[in-house]
């Protein structure tokens, strides 16, 4: 990509950033990932920001804000955000014992709102979507004196986000790549510019959520955005950050839904570790191979953040064990009698199969009216078990069906 019209910030500047802020900003861990490696085909680690203060990479950004406005944030300091941007700010003005107001759009996740209220911020709920809350943050800091700090288009975010970078190149000897999800720009572009300065045969790749990608596509669509990967669903590259990103970073890629919550459940069962879909969607880029690993040295995916909502996991599950066959939805018609659905369930664990959920179905079916529908969610061993089971079922008598689609 191009060279010209960036911001100057050394990777000097960056690693005195690191070091001033070390006791407030954790040193979070680079891990190997056996699987990752063996299934790609060369050495793959990854970076557990997801462990990090407030759950995402944002606190590096928020710190390094707060200490270089010193005396002038004394008014305090307001955002507009629906997530990791929010909690993290919380956090950094408690540290620097200042006032903190949150404006959220209608729908923010309640554990995000209540994690930046238990930070000690005020946090003002409503608005129809992200942009009308930040134009409302702007609004107040105008009204009161308070400084409105943006989630990554400033100078001074990105080169707190930037010590992610010093650990990279501190901990990864022989890092030759360098796989960072791309949202506003701030923590690719802080990266980029970091180990590239130290070592410009380093590669540096960003990734995108294919419904949202204006730095691939030039745009981004009208409205709300609904993804997996909603931290990073930004719609226009930043000021500060597209040149950084033109000048330091060697391509961009893009990521769908499915691969992106197929990565969420493989970090999930092989590396324990769980992380929202913004933050995966470099593992989902190896996985479908648009990034293959360094032939050399070893590839580092950034794992950036992992503040999801635990509700998303039970449907990650739910998708997760249907596509692999080990989730299997069945309708039968069963007589309306005492014992009618109880001989069902009995026939289904004398295969071997588990109960998770049972429910009558009475409407919008033809029934008799001495029978009754029921929708049965069933654990099974594979395919070859699923198919067994219902072929027992008929065999029994019972009529009876997969359910797709849920």
């Amino acid at each position: 990509m191009g060279r010209s019209g960036a911001v100057e910030i050394s990777l000097e500047h960056v690693r005195h950033i690191a070091e001033r802020d070390r006791r407030i900003v954790t040193h979070t861990p680079v891990t190997p990932s056996a699987h990752l490696s063996e299934r790609c085909g060369g050495s793959v680690v990854l970076k557990a920001e997801n462990l990090q203060r407030t759950g995402a990479f944002k606190i590096r950004g928020a710190m390094n804000k707060l200490f270089t406005l010193g005396d002038s944030a004394r008014k305090g300091v307001v955002a507009g955000s629906a997530g990791n941007h929010a909690q993290a700010l919380a956090f950094a003005a408690r540290q620097f014992g200042v006032p903190c107001e949150i404006y959220v759009p209608a729908g923010a996740s309640l554990a995000k709102i209540a994690a930046c209220r238990g930070y000690g911020a005020t946090v003002h709920e409503g608005g129809d979507s992200l942009d009308n809350a930040v134009t409302l943050a702007q609004a107040r800091a105008q009204e009161t004196g308070m400084v409105f700090c943006h989630p990554y288009d400033d100078p001074v975010v990105v080169a707190g986000q930037a010590t992610l970078g010093v650990e990279l190149i501190d901990d990864i000897p022989d890092l030759a790549q360098v796989i960072v999800p791309l949202g506003g720009g701030g923590l690719l572009g802080g990266v980029a510019l970091t180990v590239k300065q130290f070592d410009p045969s380093i590669r540096v790749i960003g990734v995108q959520i294919s419904s949202c990608a204006p730095y691939i596509y030039g745009k981004a669509p009208q409205g709300p955005v609904p993804t997996l990967a909603d931290g990073i669903a930004v719609k226009v590259p930043g000021v500060v950050t597209a040149p950084l990103i033109e000048k330091w970073v060697d391509d961009i890629v893009d990521v769908d839904e499915d691969s992106v919550a197929d990565a969420m459940m493989l970090l999930l069962e092989r590396s324990k570790y769980f992380v929202e879909g913004g933050g995966a969607v470099g593992v989902s880029a190896l996985l479908n191979g648009r990034v293959t690993p360094a032939e050399r040295g070893s590839t580092c995916v950034v794992l950036s953040g992992g503040n999801a909502d635990l509700g998303l996991l039970t449907g990650l599950v739910r998708r997760h064990e249907t596509n692999r066959g080990r989730r299997l939805i069945v309708f039968a018609r069963i007589s309306d009698r005492p014992g009618g659905l109880a001989r069902l369930l009995t026939l289904f664990a004398e295969h071997g199969a588990n109960l998770i959920e049972v429910e009558h179905v009475r409407e919008g079916v033809d029934l008799h009216v001495r029978e009754t529908g029921v929708q049965v969610v069933l654990e099974v061993r594979g395919r070859d078990h699923a198919e067994s089971l219902i072929a027992g079922a008929k065999a029994d008598g019972y009529e009876i069906s997969e359910v797709t689609g849920r």
